[in-house]
């Protein structure tokens, strides 16, 4: 194959997002037919709004939780990696359940489940590693001991002429 020229894969992924928008949007309007012949269109609509309203409390809460939990474990100088992983879940569980849409609703949803969530650390953790830096911990660098004296602004330069 020549240089410069891309090949079958690469031009499958270039255009991947966008055929998972079309699926995803075909899935939507589909469902959302579906629900407003059951429903009406405005109890659909009110359904919408309120499942994204729901679903964006129920993920302020839990990354709350999950933020202090993070801070528990940095205290403790503990790895924090599967608190990582379950807030990345609820970055995308609240992106999904801000997306008008029932499907996305239920994918979001889906994310906030612990064993859902349980499951996608087990998945994701053996290809994670943190790092913290120095001062990350009470036993990471090291410490000079030392003592100064303040002076005031006027009294600077001036020593030498004492």
């Amino acid at each position: 194959m020549k240089r410069g020229s891309p090949n079958s894969q690469e031009i499958s992924v270039r255009w991947l997002p966008l055929v998972i928008f079309f699926v995803l949007a075909w899935i939507e309007i589909t469902l959302f037919i579906k629900v407003a012949h059951v429903l009406g269109v405005l109890l659909t609509m009110l359904l919408v709004i309120f499942t994204s309203c729901i679903g964006v409390s129920l993920v302020k809460n839990q990354g709350v939780k999950n933020f202090m939990l993070m801070q528990e474990k940095l205290a403790r100088n503990e790895s924090p990696a599967a608190e990582m992983v379950k807030s990345v879940s609820l970055i995308i569980s609240g992106f999904l359940l801000l997306l008008p849409g029932f499907f996305t609703d239920f994918l979001g949803l889906l994310l906030l489940l612990p064993p859902v969530q349980k499951h996608l650390t087990l998945k994701l953790m053996p290809h994670l590693r943190v790092w913290r830096g120095p001062g990350a911990g009470p036993d990471s660098g090291f410490t000079v001991d030392g003592e100064y004296e303040r002076k005031e602004n006027n009294q600077i330069g001036h020593d030498k002429d004492k």
